[in-house]
């Protein structure tokens, strides 16, 4: 394959598959997010293939030679310093230009940080949303945290741990106190799980944390009673006010995402007459 995307391990060597190992060492050339670090795993397993840097401040400087490359048929392995690249790592771009040029390309299953999190934080896995890292103004974070609070998932997080203190207290303020993990250097030696809600992870981490971090949080838990009685109340003064069943199914079917089904069944369960509006 021309171009292929290999997952390098996120702690423990051993990690990297036998099949990542036979690409490395097939390349032509590996585009690296940082040769130092690359060449510690090429060095253990052997690997001669020539490197050249590939990070985020040279990543669009470094697209069109390796497109160069592929075009004159040499096949390229990118890898970054751990997990999958292209996920909160340079690749992706380079992926997405490779297929509008009609290149072959291919991703190699291996380790990253986000599904081992997700599990050992204990909350339900599925279905999950990856955020990657929030933004970094202040005021683009707080629209992007004020967007997802109400999303019923669990929701997994990457975090600096120079930010997290600031970040969680911001997701408290918004989410409000939640289930959550705090989940440190997965597949390392000081490998770690904080299971705790919100309030208590910031309590854990308040004189500093260091290591690479996954934080996931439970997602909006909803009360089902209490939301029934909201938008029952709300048909009810809809119907007062003579609007129409159609719209009062599309308005309450927007809001609160009820069936349209359920909705028509309460009214016509008011023992109203609404047949007519039923036909609308």
């Amino acid at each position: 394959m021309p171009l292929t995307l290999v997952p390098t391990p996120i702690g423990n060597l051993e990690d990297i598959t036998l099949r990542a190992l036979i690409i490395l060492r097939e390349a032509d050339l590996i585009a690296c997010e940082d040769t130092r670090t690359s060449g510690i795993l090429l060095r253990k397993y052997n690997i001669n293939t020539k490197t050249i840097s590939f990070h985020l401040y040279n990543e669009n400087q470094r697209i069109n030679f390796l497109l160069d490359k592929l075009k004159e048929g040499k096949k390229i392995a990118v890898i970054s310093d751990a997990g999958t690249p292209g996920i909160s790592d340079p690749g992706w771009i380079l992926l997405k230009k490779a297929i509008d040029e009609g290149i072959e390309v291919d991703v190699l299953p291996g380790a990253s940080a986000v599904l081992p999190a997700v599990l050992m934080s204990g909350i339900v896995p599925q279905p999950f949303m990856f955020m990657g890292f929030p933004p970094e103004k202040f005021g683009e974070r707080q629209k992007f945290f004020d967007s997802v609070k109400n999303f019923p998932y669990t929701m997994c997080f990457y975090i600096s741990p120079h930010k997290i203190e600031k970040q969680i207290s911001e997701m408290i303020e918004i989410f409000g106190d939640r289930k959550a993990a705090l989940i440190r250097e997965i597949s390392k030696i000081f490998q770690e799980a904080i299971r705790e809600d919100l309030s208590k992870i910031l309590q854990h981490i308040q004189d500093g944390i260091k290591g690479e971090l996954v934080l996931v949080v439970e997602g909006h838990q909803q009360n089902f009673e209490e939301e029934k009685i909201l938008w029952q109340s709300e048909v009810q003064d809809m119907l007062k006010n003579s609007m129409s069943v159609k719209d009062i199914t599309n308005f309450i079917n927007q809001k609160y995402e009820i069936p349209k089904n359920e909705i028509k069944k309460y009214i016509n369960n008011k023992g109203e007459n609404f047949n007519d509006r039923l036909q609308d």
